[in-house]
């Protein structure tokens, strides 16, 4: 029935341009029209990640729900987690129309959004109303025209901290001119040095430390690496998010990919695998990575997993495959506990890191 319902839905959604296909996912989610799917617990999938119990590792990544409208509707559907934004202080329009393509025969997505969003006040209040429980990361950054970019990360910050189970910092999105810039070393130093600050003081105040990630882009050289590397193990972070959306259009023959913007979906599953088994040889065994970047199936989360990353999240593969994809690749994980015969996911973290490393 779920295969049914997403291929219905999908023929549907398909009817309208992207955006206007994305705003309807929101309101079918928000009036129940979705149906819930959550899988069975399955305690080879649990972990705790950054001090956080995460009931299975698929996440919903930053992007979709930008605004905080659907986070517990989205947990319904059998994610372990969903991140929304990516915010701003102040509200935003973005980039002009049109800014989202589908590369339907690459089951790819283009997008230049440029941060859309309705601003902290909003998404803020939305959070404090919440009623569910569930783990729900907020993913903050800066307004494009902000004279100082840094400190728009510490408002983040400061607004959600009552209410975000982690943060992810977000200087990875290819549509905000400049953004990509604070990846550099004495940037992202800077930058470093005063989210942690600002997320301490908020600790002594509340008395919890919330978990903080960097997401960085798959677009790195080896230098860019080495530099992200080093700055990441000499600061309290706990965690990267590998990856963003790529500039790249290597192997993509999709018209559509002459459009500008940042590539996802399936043909970011290579690239992004591999930066993330890059970064897990340069960070060690320890520090936690979520995997982003074309996962659709439980096949590619399990990947994820043997290059190195603790969670995995998705986003532009459900455009194709439908609301039930999640449900899907969860029981699809546990069949793959079956059939490796763990107890534990954990077990199988980092057992292919060497063989997508070489792929970077």
């Amino acid at each position: 029935m779920s295969r049914l319902f997403d291929t219905l839905g999908r023929r549907a959604l398909f009817l309208f341009d992207p955006e206007t296909a994305h705003g309807l996912s929101i309101k079918g989610l928000k009036s129940g029209l979705v149906p819930t799917c959550r899988p069975a617990a399955d305690p080879r999938l649990e972990q705790v990640v950054a001090g956080i119990r995460f009931a299975n590792p698929l996440g919903m990544a930053a992007g979709y729900d930008k605004n905080a409208e659907v986070p517990d509707q989205l947990l319904g559907l059998g994610f372990g987690f969903a991140e929304v934004g990516t915010l701003t202080p102040l509200p935003q329009a973005g980039n002009p129309k049109p800014r989202m393509f589908r590369l339907e025969g690459e089951r790819g997505v283009i997008n230049r959004l440029g941060f859309n969003n309705e601003g902290h006040a909003a998404a803020l209040l939305r959070l404090k109303a919440r009623r569910g429980e569930g783990v729900v990361g907020v993913n903050i950054g800066a307004n494009k025209d902000s004279a100082d970019r840094i400190a728009d990360y510490v408002l983040g910050i400061r607004a959600f901290y009552d209410v975000a189970t982690y943060f992810t910092v977000n200087i990875s999105s290819p549509n905000t001119p400049g953004l990509r810039d604070l990846q550099a070393r004495a940037s992202l130093a800077e930058l470093l040095a005063a989210v942690l600050a600002a997320r301490k003081e908020e600790a002594g105040r509340s008395g919890r430390s919330v978990p903080v990630f960097l997401k960085i882009a798959p677009d790195l050289t080896p230098d860019g690496m080495d530099d992200i590397a080093a700055e990441v193990l000499s600061h309290p972070l706990d965690g990267l998010i590998i990856s963003n959306t790529t500039l790249s259009r290597e192997g993509v023959c999709d018209p559509q990919a002459k459009e500008a913007g940042g590539l996802s979906g399936t043909p970011l599953f290579i690239r992004s695998t591999a930066v993330l088994a890059a970064m897990r040889k340069r960070l060690g065994p320890d520090l936690p990575i979520i995997g982003v970047g074309g996962v659709s199936s439980a096949e590619t989360a399990l990947e994820k997993i043997r290059a190195g990353a603790h969670l995995v999240q998705l986003y532009s593969c459900m455009v194709y495959e439908g609301p039930g994809l999640p449900g899907r690749i969860v029981r699809g994980l546990s069949a793959l506990m079956e059939r490796e015969g763990v107890s534990s996911i954990a077990d199988l973290r980092g057992s292919k890191t060497d063989y997508w490393a070489e792929k970077a």
